[in-house]
C-alpha cells in the first residue's frame, strides 16, 4: 500500500441544505477579504513500518484520526429524481451527504423554491446532509445570495456546504460559440464576487471550491489529457490559480475525477484498466494537498464533489458503471479517500437517469451492483487504524466503531482468490462476523470466521470482519 500521509482534516458537521428561484435579496456591505495565513511547514509523518510479505496487517492501538462520515456522498435532483419504487432503498443506501443539483443543471437553471423544499424533505428521509451549488454560468452574486437569504434565514435550513458553479473549467467550450472567452482570471473574480455575496448573508456557511472538473496531479505518466485541460486557454492552472487568488475564502478545496474514458476513446474501460486506476487516487489526493499548502499556507479540506469510473454512458460491460467489477472499484478508491484523509466524496450519482447509463446507486426498479459498496461501508468504524498490505491488488483498511468493535475492510482488485495471513497485532487468535460483497453475496452476513491462518479472499470481492 502506498504511504499514507498522517494528516487527517476534520470540520464540524452541519447539516442542511436548500436552494431558491431568481430570488434578489439586498445585500450587506462588501466583506473585507481574509489575510491569507501565512506559509507553514506541513506536520512531519509518522513513522509507517513497511508492509509484512504475504500477510496483511492491522494495528489496532495506531490511531490515524477519525473518518469523516461526508466521505459517504452522491448527488442528486431536480433532474436526477429516486422512483417511488425505490425510495426505501435511498434511505437505506448509507448516503451521508447529498450535492444538489446534481452536474451542470444549476448552472443551466434557476432553481425554484419548491424544488428547494421538495429536496429538502427527501434529504431529511434520507438523514444526510446537505450541499448545494448556486447558478454562476449565467447567474449574478445578488441570485446567489437571494438564495442564500431564502435556505438559511427565511426558511432556517441551514445548508452549510455551498458552491459555486459546476465545472467552470468547462465554461470556454460553452462560451466561444458567442464570441466570449473564459479564463482563471475571469473566473476567480466572478467566483470571489459571489462568495463574498453570499457570506454577507449569512457568515457561518462554508464554500466549496473550484468544483473543477478533471483534476490530476501533473508529473510523468499522466496523460496528456488531463495536462491539457488542467490549464485555461493562457496556459495557467486551474487550480493553482484558484487557490492563489481564492485561498483565503475556501473553506473546502473541491475537484471532479472521472478517470475513463480517456482523452477521445469513446469505450468504457476494461477490468485491468479499472484495477490499475485505482491506486492514481492516493496521488492525486497527496499531490492536491501539496498544493493547497503551498499556495496557502494552511491544510484545508479536500473535497471530491462527483466522482466515477466513467462518463461513459454504455452498459452491460465488464468494467461499465453498472456492473460489479465497477463496485468494488468504487469500494477500494472510497478505502483510499479514507485513508488519506479526504474530507467529502459524492458519487456521481444517486440516481440513473436522464441518459446516464448505469451511472449511479439506484436505477428505476432495482439497485446497481455500486449501492453494495456503501451496504457494506455503512458496518465500517469511524476512527481510522494503520493497516498494510504487500499486495498491489489486495487492499486493507481498517477502523474502530463506536461501540468498541474492530473493523476491517478487504477488498481483492483480482479475478483470482487470494490466501492470505491476517495478522491483528497483539492478538494470537480471533474470531469476527463476516460480511461478504462478491458476484454471488450482495453485502450479506457469511457468518463467523476465524482469523488465526490464511484468510481466503474471494475473487472481485469486498469483505468486512466485524471484531468485538
Amino acid at each position: 500500500m502506498p504511504r499514507l500521509l498522517t494528516l487527517v482534516i476534520v470540520f464540524a458537521l452541519i447539516a442542511g441544505c436548500g436552494t431558491a428561484t431568481p430570488l434578489s435579496t439586498p445585500l450587506p456591505a462588501a466583506l473585507t477579504p481574509t489575510v491569507i495565513p501565512t506559509s507553514t511547514s506541513l506536520p512531519t509523518p509518522t513513522a509507517i513500518p513497511s508492509p509484512i510479505p504475504n500477510t496483511l496487517y492491522v494495528n489496532p492501538s495506531q490511531s490515524l484520526g477519525p473518518i469523516s462520515p461526508l466521505i459517504y456522498g452522491s448527488n442528486y435532483g431536480p433532474w436526477l429524481v429516486v422512483s417511488f419504487e425505490m425510495l426505501q432503498q435511498a434511505y437505506d443506501s448509507g448516503i451521508a451527504i447529498l450535492r444538489f443539483p446534481a452536474g451542470a443543471w444549476g448552472d443551466e437553471n434557476d432553481m425554484r423554491t419548491y424544488q428547494i423544499d421538495q429536496f429538502m424533505a427527501f434529504a431529511s428521509e434520507m438523514g444526510a446532509t446537505l450541499m448545494i451549488n448556486v447558478r454562476l454560468l449565467g447567474g449574478t452574486p445578488e441570485q446567489a445570495a437571494g438564495i442564500v437569504h431564502y435556505v438559511n434565514i427565511a426558511k432556517k435550513y441551514n445548508v452549510r456546504y455551498w458552491g459555486i458553479g459546476n465545472e467552470p473549467t468547462l465554461y470556454h467550450n460553452k462560451l466561444k460559440g458567442r464570441g466570449e472567452s473564459y479564463d482563471t482570471v475571469r473566473f476567480n473574480k466572478e467566483w470571489r464576487e459571489f462568495a463574498l455575496a453570499m457570506k454577507n448573508v449569512d457568515p457561518t456557511i462554508k464554500l466549496v471550491g473550484p468544483e473543477a472538473h478533471q483534476y490530476s496531479y501533473d508529473i510523468v505518466g499522466t496523460t496528456n489529457y488531463d495536462k491539457e485541460i488542467a490549464r485555461d486557454i493562457n496556459g495557467l492552472y486551474w487550480m493553482d490559480e484558484f487557490l492563489k487568488a481564492n485561498g483565503d475564502l475556501v473553506d473546502v478545496v473541491s475537484f471532479h475525477r472521472y478517470p475513463f474514458p480517456r482523452s477521445n476513446m469513446s469505450g468504457p474501460p476494461s477490468v485491468d484498466e479499472l484495477r490499475r486506476n485505482t491506486q492514481e487516487w492516493d496521488r492525486i489526493i497527496i499531490s492536491l494537498r501539496e498544493l493547497i499548502h503551498q499556495h496557502t499556507g494552511r491544510d484545508l479540506p479536500m473535497a471530491i464533489t462527483e466522482f466515477n469510473s466513467s462518463f461513459n454512458k454504455s452498459v452491460g460491460g465488464e468494467a461499465t458503471t453498472d456492473s460489479h467489477y465497477n463496485a468494488v472499484w468504487l469500494a477500494d478508491v472510497l478505502g483510499r479517500m479514507i485513508k488519506n484523509g479526504v474530507f467529502m466524496a459524492n458519487e456521481f450519482a444517486l440516481t440513473a437517469k436522464g441518459g446516464l447509463g448505469g451511472s449511479g446507486l439506484i436505477g428505476q426498479y432495482d439497485v446497481y451492483p455500486a449501492y453494495y459498496a456503501y451496504q457494506m461501508y455503512k458496518r465500517f468504524g469511524n476512527e481510522l487504524l494503520y493497516s498494510s498490505s504487500d499486495d498491489p491488488n489486495v487492499s486493507i483498511y481498517a477502523a474502530r466503531r463506536e461501540d468498541g468493535a474492530l473493523t476491517i475492510m478487504i477488498v481483492n482488485l483480482s479475478l483470482e482468490e487470494r490466501a492470505k495471513a491476517l495478522r491483528i497485532e497483539d492478538q494470537a487468535s480471533v474470531e469476527a462476523e463476516a460480511w461478504l460483497f462478491d458476484p454471488t453475496h450482495k453485502a450479506e452476513n457469511v457468518g463467523a470466521m476465524e482469523l488465526s491462518g490464511a484468510v481466503a479472499i474471494p475473487p472481485q470481492s469486498v469483505t468486512l470482519l466485524v471484531v468485538k
